[in-house]
């Protein structure tokens, strides 16, 4: 396969149960996460004396760092712990941990030394958090923030919520987490991807898969194998499909024939946009094979397999009854901008998206899910995961909630997340693009769920490897992710190694 297996997500709830089920393990959970993370600080320092600065904090996450420290003297290091709190009143394995840290001669200090060190790593708060970190912490954090070595986490960043990725109060920017089990949906989306820093797992050979079947997953190809195959030789257009794109109202032509232009180039056999604006141009220029029609010549020609409704749709009478009828219609929709905030003003209409036969994505960004939840912005970005399978299940389609990491969500309760993708993403058009990406995957005959999966993951992988030659993230146009996308998407249909008759 092109990419790694997808790794699973868990919430905390889970994570606890995992743990609860596996509370009996031999050696305990606490000393197999000490060891992962002693192993890590070992190989994030390589080539030089590890002076290790330990900060741990009330609870069981405090726990793990003493087990770090324990584990790191043990092996010839003299690493500095800084403990603020009460041994008696930790958590039992804390405890215990603080306790053998100190029978081998360990000790603790109050304050950070004035001195160098070459890793510091943060024990302070775990993924139970769910205060805002205040006062003395704070400041500690603070101090944290402003040392001159990087910051290895252990678990999660401190002050950041596992669940949703929001910073309470302050959180601990780092340039490596260690988070262990399984990832978290804070450390992929909203802030977290922010504080964390490079990311790696450590099951502690939990297996957790094998202990609760995961809801959620990370976005790769190993979600969609089946579909990244070559063509076969004997192919024609018309088994590639028809892309309706039904927008372009005046002033807003541009957003049309961006999608437009997407879907030809992710294979699509004929494209047809449907320009509201229909005295804006006979023919694209830069992509002449677009046929520009009046949209109700697109609904009506028989041509398309998919559409897509919303790029430069407006919000006027005219869109409000084209959206109307594409609805009513018996093809897969893709409803992106402008269609978005239609549903979200007329509740009768998003009744027809429930009750719709055929397969539909949407693909809002928080402002239209927060106005299609009847909410408002900051609850959105609270919980971002919420919010998607919200959206998923009241209009019965597969949902993608953009943004940093964003969130595939489908009407059944099963989610997945994705991090490809970067700040040069955050430019006018980008989502015409990845309406019309998903369209082309729908036209062509997939699935609505890997359709939606693999054009949000693509889009994503355009945009880095763009960044990797050096064009962007500032500056990063829309236009220039369509080419990238299809370079990445061939790639992973290339036909295997045959070898010579």
């Amino acid at each position: 396969m092109h990419s790694a297996a997808s790794r699973p997500i868990y919430h905390v709830a889970q994570i606890r149960e995992i743990e609860s089920r596996r509370a009996k393990v031999t050696p305990p959970l606490m000393e197999r996460a000490g060891a992962a993370a002693a192993h890590v600080a070992r190989a994030l320092t390589r080539g030089t004396r590890l002076s290790a600065l330990i900060l741990c904090g009330p609870g069981n996450n405090g726990g793990d760092g003493f087990v770090v420290a324990r584990l790191l003297r043990q092996r010839g290091f003299s690493p500095t712990v800084v403990f603020r709190g009460d041994p008696e009143r930790l958590p039992d394995d804390a405890r215990h941990a603080w306790h053998a840290w100190h029978a081998i001669g360990g000790d603790v200090a109050h304050e950070i030394p004035r001195r160098h060190f070459s890793l510091a790593i943060d024990a302070l708060f775990g993924s139970g958090l769910q205060r805002p970190i205040e006062g003395e912490y704070a400041d500690l954090i603070d101090r944290i923030n402003h040392l001159e070595c990087p910051v290895l986490a252990l678990d999660i960043p401190s002050g950041l919520h596992a669940d949703s990725g929001r910073v309470l109060g302050c959180a601990v920017r780092a340039a490596h987490t260690a988070t262990f089990i399984a990832l978290k949906p804070g450390l992929l989306t909203l802030d977290g991807p922010d504080h964390c820093g490079d990311i790696s797992v450590h099951d502690l050979d939990l297996n957790p898969e094998s202990v609760l079947p995961a809801d959620a997953h990370v976005i790769t190809p190993a979600l969609f194998p089946a579909r990244l195959v070559p063509r076969p030789k004997n192919s024609h257009k018309g088994m590639m499909g028809g892309v309706g794109i039904i927008g372009g109202a005046p002033g807003m032509v541009g957003a049309a024939l961006l999608a437009g232009r997407a879907a030809l180039k992710l294979g699509a056999g004929r494209i047809y946009v449907g320009l509201i604006d229909n005295k804006a141009l006979a023919v694209d220029t830069d992509q002449p094979e677009l046929m520009l029609r009046e949209p109700q010549e697109v609904l009506s020609s028989g041509f398309a397999t998919a559409l897509a409704v919303g790029p430069g749709l407006g919000r006027g009478s005219a869109a409000l009854a084209l959206l109307r009828q594409t609805i009513r219609g018996d093809l897969p929709l893709v409803l992106d901008a402008d269609a978005l905030n239609l549903l979200a003003s007329h509740p009768v209409l998003a009744g027809h998206v429930q009750r719709r036969g055929a397969p539909t994505l949407l693909t809002p960004h928080p402002l239209e899910a927060a106005r299609l939840l009847a909410t408002d912005i900051a609850e959105i970005r609270d919980d971002r995961v919420r919010a998607a399978l919200a959206l998923a299940k009241k209009l019965n389609a597969v949902t993608v909630l953009k943004g940093c990491g964003s969130i595939v969500a489908l009407p059944s309760g099963r989610w997945h997340m994705n991090t490809s993708g970067n700040p040069g993403m955050a430019s006018a058009g980008m989502g015409d693009v990845l309406t019309g990406l998903a369209a082309a995957l729908l036209a062509q005959g997939w699935d609505a769920e890997h359709a939606l999966l693999c054009a949000v993951h693509l889009h994503g992988l355009a945009a880095d490897r763009l960044v990797e030659q050096g064009i962007g993230p500032a500056g990063l146009t829309a236009g220039e992710t369509i080419d990238a996308a299809r370079n990445i998407f061939n790639g992973w249909a290339k036909p295997r190694n045959q070898g010579t008759a």
